[in-house]
């Protein structure tokens, strides 16, 4: 489906974009790939690596400028929006900045593809969108209802919106690992709550559940991949063995675990093998079999939470992993 399409991902110099990128050059050989961002340093750093291939392009741009949008748009037939304001804290204490990110940039990124006809758009979410505790869950929240009800407006554009909902990115920018790497010298790993839990996704799943969900889509889907959870003291334990962890406890919007489907959301969720679907309640969308497909309905009592998963990953595991990816400092 990508193959010789031009596509454009909105805060493409983040950690997914990084990832992203290279993995569908190489996988589907696109015409162009748009990076649009505001971050002029980051494009920077990252055209050095893209200096030499003509199909990756860079606009300096703003999800909050439509206008900007409306241009970056020219000729653009597949666009992911993983543009955000995500550090919980950040958002909690900068609530306008955040909203004006993550909910008015999601309109102007909706409104500009509809006008643009643009064949599809995947937006990235998160879990903390399932039922918020903080802004940036709230955001969340209000942007993927923004995404999926606009399929209402496209029947004639045929533009097609969906959503792809993670865990924690292992690995990303201001996440754990990371955090816990820059804590590692001091012999104390700050931790804020010991029963914590946190699901666990490389950005590697991450892509191939983008890429999934343009091959799968009818609009108007909620893609959430199959992942395991880990209790954050573990992963304090696989990243620094000998470290001293120190409670500190919770800091403003955090949960003790995280949760990606809700019991609301049970009446429209399918099963998948490796991932599951939840389609929207408005305008009958969940009975429409080619939204469905093959999927299985879950049970009325499902709900699908860090602390009940059923797949967990061991310290083990995430050492090899880490030692496997040498994860860099200059995430932070």
């Amino acid at each position: 489906m990508l193959k010789n399409r031009n596509i454009l991902i909105t805060g493409g110099p983040g950690s997914f974009g990084k990832t992203f990128v290279p993995m569908t050059l190489k996988k589907y050989n696109p015409k162009k790939l748009i990076i649009y961002s505001r971050d002029e340093m980051k494009q920077w750093e990252m055209a050095e690596s893209y200096k030499n291939d003509s199909r990756v392009k860079f606009i300096i741009g703003d999800v909050r400028d439509k206008e900007k949008i409306d241009r970056a748009l020219d000729g653009i037939d597949y666009v992911v929006h993983a543009a955000a304001t995500k550090i919980v804290p950040i958002a909690e204490y900068n609530p306008f900045e955040c909203v004006k990110t993550n909910i008015i940039g999601a309109m102007n990124v909706i409104n500009a593809c509809i006008d643009k006809r643009i064949k599809r758009v995947v937006a990235l979410s998160t879990d903390k969108a399932s039922n918020p505790i903080n802004l940036y869950g709230a955001t969340k929240l209000a942007s993927d209802k923004l995404f999926i009800a606009s399929n209402s407006f496209t029947d004639e554009h045929n533009t097609n919106f969906a959503v792809v909902r993670y865990g924690n990115v292992m690995g990303s920018r201001g996440s754990i690992i990371p955090f816990f790497f820059s804590q590692k010298s001091t012999g104390v790993i700050p931790i804020t709550d010991q029963r914590m839990t946190r699901f666990m996704i490389t950005l590697e799943q991450g892509v191939k559940l983008v890429w999934h969900a343009f091959d799968d889509m009818h609009g108007g889907e909620i893609y959430v991949k199959k992942i395991p959870s880990m209790f954050v003291t573990d992963i304090a334990k696989a990243v620094a063995p000998s470290a001293k962890q120190e409670i500190i406890g919770i800091r403003p919007g955090e949960k003790i675990h995280e949760q990606m489907i809700g019991l609301e959301d049970a009446p429209y969720t399918y099963e998948y093998g490796s991932y599951y679907k939840i389609l929207p309640a408005i305008n009958n969308w969940a009975e429409n079999k080619n939204k469905i497909k093959k999927g299985k309905k879950v049970n009325s009592d499902f709900s699908y939470t860090s602390d009940t998963n059923k797949e967990w990953m061991s310290i083990e595991a995430l050492t090899k992993w880490i030692s496997k990816n040498s994860v860099p400092l200059n995430l932070i």
